[in-house]
């Protein structure tokens, strides 16, 4: 099993994500993105971001967004490098842990219909869909997976 752990972004994870993520601007904005993550809050509902770390680097990130009061969605990123190794699947955990821990019930995530990979994912994590895909308000086709914590 994998040795995957969460923890907040610091600081001095700047360069590690202008690298490795998308995040496409200078050290000093990521920095800035980071102190709002660590704030816990996005337009006036609970958000966190952690770092996923496997021994001491990081191989991506996984978010916790509140829906509402019993709902929840969780977002990993895996950086392309590190993909197909378990780490989103651990990830995914331990974040599902952390948002029962913190009272949610439900997760519920939109899943892009060519994302193969992570419609695999949340299956084999519990998650069930009806399948019935929709156009999202980015314009992506994308199904509705749900999973009770």
């Amino acid at each position: 099993m994998k040795m995957v752990s969460l923890r907040h972004f610091r600081e001095s994870d700047a360069a590690v994500l202008l690298e490795n993520g998308n995040i496409c601007t200078s050290v000093e904005e990521i920095r800035d993105t980071i102190c709002n993550w660590n704030r816990l809050i996005f337009h006036g509902k609970y958000y966190e971001m952690f770092a996923v770390i496997d021994g001491n680097q990081i191989v991506g990130m996984i978010s916790l967004y509140q829906l509402s009061d019993s709902v929840i969605s969780v977002g990993p990123e895996i950086f392309p490098v590190f993909r197909r190794r378990g780490f989103g699947a651990e990830a995914m955990r331990i974040a599902l842990d952390i948002a029962k821990g913190k009272g949610y019930r439900i997760a519920l995530q939109q899943v892009q219909a060519d994302n193969h990979a992570s419609i695999a994912l949340h299956k084999s994590l519990g998650f069930e869909t009806d399948g019935y895909g929709y156009v999202n308000r980015k314009g992506n086709e994308v199904y509705i997976f749900l999973k009770s914590l």
